[in-house]
């Protein structure tokens, strides 16, 4: 995975020596990272920072449906990997957990112009998908009122291939383009299975810490996934090096390709005040 940026003890704690779904970034990462960010690069067409937000360890974005009411309360959209409990295992999804983490909300320049709070964990899970949603105290007109920032929406159809996208991470700061390549029939990372997967052109490079990063259609500016992993060093379905499997069974392997985690299956999981009702018609998300 594009692995959380963790302190040496807790990435031992939580992880092992070294094993991780999600990639965390070495201090020559993290240097080359930002001289990179500090370097004048093309904007893309549609997409700006206004709405990402960084978490301690990742990238995120406060997200609505288009059923959300300004009145609700704001959701931010992370992985299930960057959850502060650390990785859910496989067959497990968290619902309804308190949380007091905050997030650093970004504008348009990628400043911090806030912080926003979760209430609690409202979804979380690493099977078959890998994403995280918390509810926070803040409610989207409050947001907008305060720091003139509206949440992105959420797309509810699936994407398509050929489509032009933007990883925009706000850990980091910065923006990766690219296409959507194709879909993975079962990306597996070491424990853990996703179904479904983008696969992006090798433009998108992503990095420690771009992990929960909303992948957004250039044309829509709206979020069709969210940024999750990649293979780093060509191994063959371990941790921090996915492989692919089709309907068949049928394994390979894709050296230094990135991928992300479809949204929209989710989205009619999402009722009224930001609730998520997993039994709700259409919705996608594994149950616990």
């Amino acid at each position: 995975m594009n692995k959380p940026l963790v302190g040496a003890f807790l990435a031992a704690l939580l992880l092992g020596a070294g094993a991780a779904p999600v990639v965390a970034a070495e201090p020559a990462q993290q240097a080359q990272a930002q001289e990179t960010a500090s370097k004048a690069v093309p904007e893309a067409k549609a997409v700006t920072f206004a709405g990402t937000v960084a978490l301690s360890n990742c990238s995120g974005s406060v997200v609505r449906s288009p059923d959300s009411a300004p009145t609700d309360p704001a959701l931010v959209l992370s992985n299930g990997h960057c959850l502060e409990s650390g990785f859910p295992g496989p067959g497990e999804v968290v619902v309804d957990q308190p949380s007091s983490r905050t997030f650093t909300l970004l504008n348009a320049s990628g400043d911090g112009v806030g912080t926003l709070k979760a209430s609690k964990i409202a979804y979380g899970t690493m099977t078959d998908t890998d994403l995280s949603l918390y509810e926070t105290t803040s409610t989207y007109q409050q947001i907008e009122d305060s720091y003139g920032i509206q949440a992105l929406e959420l797309e509810t159809a699936h994407p398509t291939a050929g489509t032009a996208i933007t990883v925009a991470s706000g850990y980091w700061k910065r923006t990766y383009s690219c296409d959507i390549y194709g879909f993975v029939h079962q990306l597996k990372e070491g424990r853990w299975t996703w179904k479904d997967s983008v696969r992006y052109t090798p433009e998108c490079q992503t990095i420690g810490g771009t992990s929960g990063s909303p992948v957004i259609d250039d044309a829509t500016g709206k979020v069709v996934a969210v940024n999750n992993t990649g293979n780093e060093s060509g191994q063959e379905c371990t941790d921090n090096n996915p492989c692919e499997v089709d309907e068949n069974g049928e394994v390979t392997v894709r050296e230094g390709i990135n991928y992300a985690q479809q949204t929209y299956n989710m989205v009619p999981c999402i009722g009224a005040g930001s609730k998520i009702d997993l039994n709700r018609e259409g919705c996608g998300l594994p149950k616990p």
